[in-house]
């Protein structure tokens, strides 16, 4: 059983194992270094925005979601970044978390939902597809912090 809650700053120490190992694997995530409890503490700061995670019956940490402002977006928008543990997506942990999201982005005023995704991240891209996003813009040869350069897909979702 999946339990979604909001998430806070005792819990960045497992947030960030856990975004530090999809970091590591590669390929899904735009982020290519690792990040640390404090810079996700920072990250929760944000004004506006909104964190949940789902977590197990044991308290063990399966995925997390977050919203933020994001300067780059239209008028009304928020951004979305969803992390599932590796090895665990495709058993609902990103649908329990974004029916959380969609309530705090509409709580928080939000008329849309923006989420850019590696266009080489098939998961993340069939999540977003799945949970009624479109197709917004294709951001051709984006330079990641890495140097790599990939292609990215901005998905919009109305709420």
């Amino acid at each position: 059983m999946i339990h979604v809650r909001r998430a806070g700053a005792l819990d960045t120490r497992a947030l960030a194992d856990l975004l530090n190992a999809i970091i590591a694997k590669g390929g899904t995530t735009a982020m290519v270094t690792p990040v640390t409890p404090r810079e996700l503490q920072g990250w929760m700061a944000a004004p506006d925005s909104a964190w949940h995670l789902a977590e197990d019956g044991r308290g063990e940490i399966k995925g997390f979601q977050y919203i933020e402002p994001h300067p780059d977006l239209p008028e009304g928008g928020v951004d979305v970044a969803t992390f599932v543990r590796v090895g665990e997506t495709g058993f609902g942990i990103g649908s329990a978390l974004f029916e959380q999201t969609k309530t705090a982005a509409r709580d928080l005023g939000y008329a849309h939902i923006h989420a850019i995704i590696r266009a080489d991240n098939l998961g993340g891209l069939a999540y977003y597809q799945s949970r009624g996003f479109e197709d917004f813009r294709r951001l051709p040869n984006c330079t990641l912090a890495d140097g790599t350069r990939v292609d990215k897909i901005w998905k919009r979702f109305e709420l």
